[in-house]
Parts: C-alpha cells; structure tokens; sequence
C-alpha cells in the first residue's frame, strides 16, 4: 500500500514537472501563462496519482508492462527539454541550448527534404514568417522528429531482444488492457491484429496529416502563433510524440496478439498428441 502509494505519488510528480516545464524555463512568460500551466500541471498529476494508486485499472493502458509507458514519458520529456532549452538560448544562450541548437539545426537541415514530415512542418509556415522563425521551426521539428524515431527503435528492441511483454512474467489482459472487453466483438486474436495494424498505418500517416490539417484551418482561420515559443514547443512536441505513441501501441498490440496466436497453437497441439 505504502510502495504503490510513493510510486504514485513520484509518477504525479514528474507528469507536473512535464507540463510546467516551459513556463518554468523560459523567460518572459505572462502571470496569465504561468496559472494557466500550474492549473494543468495540478490537474495532469492528480490523475496520474489517482490512476497509479487505484488497484483496478480505468483508462491508462499497459500499466503493469513496463517499459512501454515508461519510454513513452521519458522520450516526451526529454523533447520537451530539448526544445525548451533551444528556445530559452534564443533569448538566454548557454552551453547546452547552443549544443542542442547547433545539433538541431544540423538534423533539421538534414531531414528537410521534398515529401519529408520536417519538411511538410516548414510548408505549414505562413508565407510572411520571419526567416529567424521558420529556422526555429527546422530546428525544433528536426529535434522532435528524431526524439520519436529513437524512442519508436528502443521499444521495437525492447520487444525483439528482450521478450516484452513476459519476460517478467504472464501478460495480464485486464490490467494492461483496460478498455478492450476480450468478450465482445469476435474473435480476440483478429481483432488485436486489426488494432495493431490501424495503430501503426495512422502512426506513419500522422506526420504528413497534421501539418496538412493545421494549413487547411489556418487558411480559414488564425494560424497558429509559431512566435510563441510555448505554442511551438507543445505543437511539435504534440506532431512527434502522437504517431509514435500510436506505432508503439499498435506494435504491442500486434505483439500480444501473436502471443496469443502461440498460446492457442500450443493448445491445440496438446490434445491431439494424446489422440496419437
């Protein structure tokens, strides 16, 4: 009780720190902002609290499977780090925001190719935006782009070479699972196969949707404010973690899914060995 009580309670206190993280670090930011992140910061880490402190699980899935919800939130704090860092050394340079600047600028550059996610960032940009703008656009979104490609590596090779989901121990369904009812729906093998799949074709299309969405509303409505540097931290933080998220869901899924296929195979396989 105590054990799952802390735990809860460092989980809550690291999602807070998350969230408040750029309000804190940059300069410059109003009152109005810095109430307004407190509020969502309280918000983000009494859920969190109360998600991780309750026996039975109600929305957040693989929670007793680490570490996929553990990679998902270190990769979008670190991004989240990362470009915060790089906006605050626009207006207060230090050694790490001009390594991490320079480091993306370089990536940005380098992923800034005809048909490319980055380069479909830089297209969203309106067309009277200041070059000093969109190089910070290329930079973030460079940055961004490959924090998700290295946290999407990571877990395949947590899947591949380290056995996850069961290498320490049976998979529970219902506590990882949550909202998928085994019962209903037909055959539960099918249906975590389609699941995956979907996951995984709207984690690869997201990238190229989003900055095609986000063009098509602001050709009809304000775009967003990209000068700001909370809006552009949380929007390309938002564009590279969601299709990751996404393909790393769908992976697990299509991963218990062949667990589920072996379990079945084997199990079928044991009554006819004693027929023969």
């Amino acid at each position: 009780m105590i054990q799952r009580m802390i735990g809860a309670a460092a989980r809550a206190f690291l999602v807070a720190m998350l969230i408040a993280m750029p309000a804190v670090l940059l300069p410059g930011i109003s009152a109005d902002s810095a109430q307004i992140a407190a509020l969502l910061s309280l918000i983000a880490a009494v859920l969190t609290f109360v998600e991780y402190h309750s026996d039975s699980p109600s929305l957040l899935e693989f929670r007793a499977a680490p570490p996929f919800n553990r990679l998902r939130f270190v990769a979008l704090f670190l991004t989240v780090l990362a470009l915060t860092l790089i906006a605050r050394g626009a207006v207060q340079p230090s050694l790490a925001s001009e390594i991490l600047t320079g480091m993306g600028a370089r990536i940005g550059s380098a992923m800034d190719v005809p048909f490319s996610p980055v380069h479909l960032v830089i297209l969203m940009v309106p067309a009277d935006t200041s070059e000093t703008i969109v190089q910070m656009v290329r930079i973030h979104a460079g940055t961004a782009y490959l924090m998700s490609m290295l946290t999407l590596l990571l877990f395949i090779l947590c899947v591949r070479l380290m056995a996850w989901p069961i290498r320490n121990g049976a998979f529970n369904f219902y506590v990882n699972l949550p909202l998928f009812d085994p019962t209903t729906g037909g055959d539960v093998l099918a249906r975590l196969k389609r699941d995956g799949n979907v996951n995984v074709a709207l984690g690869f299309l997201l990238p190229f949707l989003i900055p095609a969405v986000v063009q098509t509303f602001a050709a009809h409505t304000t775009p967003p404010a990209l000068e700001n540097p909370q809006t552009l931290i949380w929007m390309l933080s938002a564009w590279a973690f969601l299709p990751v998220s996404l393909i790393m869901r769908g992976v697990a899924l299509l991963r218990i899914a062949g667990l589920v296929e072996e379990k079945r195979r084997r199990a079928y396989a044991q009554p006819e060995a004693q027929i023969i």
